[in-house]
């Protein structure tokens, strides 16, 4: 076990030092892991702990999967550095996306919504329920994740989708939600809990546009197959 700590290692081999020096692309990802972790504890260093950290993954892709229970079950990192790692990655996340969802995109193509909760999404092993409220110019007003886990009429209330219409004064609404298996096929559970759906916006007068299943490559638009109009 290498748990030499930083303060015994020569300074212009420290990750901050180094970075300095040569550039953050020229760093390992344990070091850069280092640099997000700040520092260590009594007995390991932050080099010692980001290895920790790398051994629960088989590469670094998979570090989108780290949960907070897991990281702070490593000996060494607590809360508030499990927060501050799974902030980063977050951060950088949004940085690298292409096509974010903001204020100012027009909610009028279900492949445009794709390119965003693809990145979002890719690799859940749960499934997410999303809901986007757009104004009457179909323009994101509001986004939210509403649901966690198995989809099914028990966890999709219709109320807390509605509600949040109601709170943004939003004039449509489009649902997404993921396949984890990739299949974006929707189940008989998905074209019911639409069907329902819809029917409460016409009531409500607040139409659901869309609702949008996305895999890891590829997604499927209820509106874009016709099973809902417009």
């Amino acid at each position: 076990m290498n748990s030499t700590l930083i303060k015994d290692v020569p300074v212009e081999e420290r990750p901050r030092e180094r970075l300095v020096k040569y550039g953050a692309k020229n760093l390992s990802t344990n070091e850069l892991i280092a640099i997000i972790l700040k520092t260590g504890t009594k007995d390991y260093s932050s080099k010692y702990l980001a290895s920790e950290v790398l051994k629960m993954v088989k590469d670094v892709s998979d570090l989108k999967n780290v949960t907070l229970s897991k990281l702070i079950s490593i000996n060494g990192i607590g809360a508030v550095k499990a927060i501050d790692f799974l902030a980063a990655l977050e951060l950088g996340r949004r940085v690298y996306d292409l096509k974010p969802l903001d204020n100012n995109l027009k909610c009028n193509s279900a492949e445009k919504i794709f390119r965003h909760f693809r990145s979002e999404l890719s690799g859940s092993n749960q499934e997410y329920f999303y809901c986007l409220y757009l104004n009457n110019q179909k323009k994101l007003i509001d986004k939210k994740l509403l649901f966690k886990g198995t989809l099914n009429k028990s966890l999709v209330h219709p109320r807390e989708i509605f509600k949040g219409a109601y709170l943004s004064s939003a004039a449509y609404i489009i649902c997404i939600h993921n396949h984890p298996s990739g299949n974006v096929i929707p189940s008989n559970e998905d074209i019911n809990i639409t069907e329902s759906l819809v029917n409460i916006g016409k009531i409500q007068g607040i139409p659901v546009i869309d609702h949008i299943i996305i895999g890891d490559n590829n997604y499927y638009s209820f509106y874009e197959n016709e099973l809902i109009g417009r």
